[in-house]
């Protein structure tokens, strides 16, 4: 009897399982099912996905599922779910289904002039209907069919017939999808209404569904159909969206949190209504708190330091010099960069200020202990400012901006090279001519579209700008390079012979635009020009150490070289400009920092790789020595140059300066750079321990920074300090924002401001259209 009953058992649990198991697998077929459906109506599948609909067939002693099924949602006939495709061929396109082919045609069909209603009541059993615009296409359903509503028809519209007089209206059905509440909500049931006449015409129409809509919220009231977000979710999101805030730095104003468009999309995706007095109140003091705490605690944790400070030196004497912004930066030894303090000044400032502000920026960081400051790197103020403080602090290195030195070099070929004052010359004359001699201009713009697709006007700069600024004079020879082919071809022009008959400055513009001379000479000042921007461009994107300053000068004296031989160019004025300038920025820890990094060791025959001595001139060689006795002790100072004369002969462990001058590609760049920046700093203060006192020295020299520039402000938040920079608390305000935005743009290494980003993103927007058309061309 045992046996019987376990045997009993037994069947009804393997009766079970398979029923278990084939519930699973009908479930798993309709899940299938319904996402194809759901494709379909959305645009992406089979047209006859519109009319059938995946069910599930229930045993009925289980409760489980047994088998799939599709059912017609014109009809209700149920078929087979094994072959679809074939089931809509059957009953959809051979006229099985008694609803399929009395569905009224789209209304894309119906002429716009008919007179004749779209559907009548009567013909769906007392509901106008109308399908959606459903293309029957083998297999395929038209996107503009899957919203399944025409959005304008919930209403009826009366039309007037063309021939019919003024009163006779003939009522248009609301359009509606028979039967949609199968659709899940896709597609949405449109009551009849009876005919209306609003006082709007159409336009009503839309306020209309609005009232009614927010009637039926009234009525039945129902949640968002997302999950409602948390708490913690929202004071997330909000604080997210107070960086960015934050950190655009002006381009973004406060006030744009309370437009209309942004408290929708707010309100779209869950999160509350915010205020912009709260944002540039007590959520903008919390969060500077922050940042300042963290870098505070950062700039403890480091042994020294140096300060960085740009915005001294007026960059453009056009539109915006009212303020300035003087950006004072701490660089740490591990590379990193923390924003200190902004100050706002006007025009020039005197040298003894300067002097004040930088150093109350440094005891304001360390006190009474200011040997923590190496020294200073800035944009302006070397003989005076950064010497005198230097001179007062025999441990300090202040350094003039290489950035800005590479800068003003342009300005000085401009006043010092007879080939610049020509071509400058010959240039204004040339783009004045054609700009204001309306003949010539409309005869250059007709070339200009003929060859180039475009047209304007040469940029000219104000007469005597370039001894301020030489970058408008850059843009016009670059406007006039840009224009080779389409000036030729005006000098033939009937227009311009006309002219010439009686203007000589005519005939002496076609002479000097015939000359190929002119433009070999353009050309070799736009070459020059274009090579020290490149290279500044580069200082900028790599902000080297002091180590690199002696190759970066020797590079570009290689550069400029070959410069001198394409163009034919006398070397000797050319090198005396630059050893001008040159000398102008030159430090002694130029040569010292060069000998004692490691990255800058050579290999010489017998694989030792020793310091680049030969690579220094005498009287660099003594300043090694000088800069070295300076910065020790006076007890020290002796030593410190025997260790030095060891350094000089023995060098570094091969293993280790390999490793210290070991490098990888860049991702995002392609470029070869250092794996390790902070090898040649570490190998001091952990292998080459035997050098006591020159170690001391390298650690706190190798370290520092050639460039002063790093955080980019945007003009927006200057022209905002303009106007209310008599307000001690929009200044307050003003320096918190830039703090913020700052301490987080430096810590991600982001040195460019948002207005470079976006003259970047159109740069390259225009590159496609502008490589085939702007090239540096001369005439035929």
């Amino acid at each position: 009897m045992a046996t019987t009953t376990n045997t009993a058992t037994a069947a009804v649990d393997s009766a079970t399982s398979a029923d278990e198991l084939t519930a699973k697998a009908v479930h798993k077929r309709y899940e299938g099912l319904v996402m194809v459906r759901t494709k379909a109506i959305k645009g992406k599948g089979a047209w006859y996905w519109a009319h059938l609909e995946p069910m599930l067939v229930q045993n009925a002693e289980t409760g489980l599922p047994k088998a799939v099924k599709l059912r017609c949602s014109l009809c209700d006939a149920v078929f087979s779910a094994s072959n679809p495709s074939r089931t809509a061929s059957e009953h959809l396109k051979r006229g099985t289904c008694p609803n399929f082919n009395s569905l009224p045609k789209p209304i894309s069909s119906i002429s716009p002039s008919s007179n004749v209603a779209l559907a009548s009541p009567s013909s769906v059993g007392g509901a106008a209907a109308v399908s959606s615009s459903v293309v029957h296409n083998n297999r395929k359903r038209s996107a503009g069919a899957s919203s399944g509503v025409v959005s304008a028809s919930s209403y009826p519209i009366t039309a007037v017939a063309p021939a019919a007089s003024a009163s006779s209206y003939q009522q248009v059905s609301p359009l509606a999808i028979v039967d949609p509440s199968r659709f899940s909500g896709e597609l949405a049931v449109l009551p009849q209404q009876p005919h209306l006449m609003l006082s709007g015409g159409k336009e009503d129409l839309g306020a209309l569904a609005m009232l009614e809509d927010s009637v039926k919220k009234l009525k039945s009231p129902k949640t968002s159909p997302g999950r409602a977000l948390s708490r913690t979710q929202i004071d997330t999101a909000l604080d997210y969206l107070a960086d960015w805030v934050y950190e655009s730095c002006g381009s973004v104003s406060f006030s744009a949190l309370e437009h209309p468009k942004f408290r929708a999309f707010l309100n779209q995706v869950g999160l509350p209504v915010i205020s912009r007095r709260e944002f540039c109140g007590s959520r903008l003091d919390v969060r500077f708190e922050e940042a300042k705490a963290e870098s505070e605690a950062r700039i403890r944790d480091a042994m020294f330091f140096q300060i960085a400070s740009d915005g001294w030196k007026v960059k453009s004497y056009t539109g915006f010099s009212e303020v300035n912004l003087v950006n004072l930066t701490v660089n740490l030894p591990n590379g990193t960069s923390l924003y200190r303090r902004a100050v706002f000044v006007s025009g020039s400032v005197p040298s003894k200020y300067a002097e004040e502000v930088l150093w109350e920026t440094i005891s304001g960081i360390c006190g009474n202990a200011v040997q923590q400051c190496v020294g200073i790197v800035a944009d302006r103020f070397k003989a005076k400012a950064l010497r005198n403080l230097e001179n007062q602090n025999h441990w300090m290195i202040n350094l003039s901006c290489q950035l800005q030195g590479f800068t003003s070099l342009i300005k000085d070929f401009s006043k010092e090279l007879p080939l610049f004052k020509t071509v400058t010359e010959n240039c204004f004359k040339l783009a004045t001519f054609f700009n204001n001699k309306t003949q010539i201009r409309n005869s250059f713009r007709k070339y200009q579209l003929q060859e180039y697709g475009h047209a304007g006007l040469l940029r000219v700069p104000l007469r005597d700008y370039e001894k301020l600024d030489f970058g408008p004079v850059y843009t016009m020879l670059e406007d006039i390079l840009s224009s080779a082919r389409a000036l030729p071809m005006v000098l033939l022009d009937e227009s311009y012979k006309i002219v010439s008959m009686e203007d000589p400055t005519a005939r002496e513009v076609a002479d000097m635009i015939r000359d190929v001379s002119f433009w070999n000479e353009l050309e070799a000042v736009h070459s020059l020009v274009k090579l020290i921007k490149e290279m500044a461009q580069e200082i900028e994107t790599e902000r080297p150490l002091v180590g690199q300053c002696l190759p970066l000068w020797d590079d570009l004296r290689a550069k400029v070289k070959e410069w001198c031989s394409k163009f034919h160019i006398a070397e000797e004025a050319v090198e005396k400009v630059i050893e001008r300038r040159f000398k102008k920025n030159y430090h002694p820890a130029w040569a010292a920092a060069y000998i004692l990094d490691p990255l800058y060791l050579l290999r010489d025959t017998s694989g030792k790789y020793l310091p680049p001595f030969k690579c220094l001139t005498p009287e660099q060689e003594k300043d090694v020595d000088k800069l070295i006795t300076r910065l020790v002790s006076r007890e020290e100072a002796h030593i410190a140059l025997m260790e030095l004369m060891k350094w000089r002969t023995e060098g570094l462990d091969q293993v280790y300066a390999r490793a210290v001058q070991m490098k990888e590609r860049d991702p995002i760049t392609g470029k070869m750079r250092i794996a390790n920046p902070q090898s040649s700093r570490l190998v001091w203060e952990t292998h080459l321990t035997e050098f006591k006192s020159l170690g001391k020295v390298a650690v706190r020299l190798i370290f520092l920074h050639a460039t002063a520039y790093g955080f980019k402000c945007n003009w927006s938040l200057l022209k905002w300090v303009c106007a209310h920079g008599q307000s001690r608390a929009a200044m307050d305000k003003a320096q918190k924002l830039i703090f913020i935005a700052a301490h987080s743009k430096l810590d991600r290494r982001e040195f460019s401001s948002d207005e470079d980003k976006d003259a970047e993103l159109f740069a390259l927007a225009n590159e496609a259209f502008d490589k085939d058309i702007v090239g540096l061309e001369r005439p035929p």
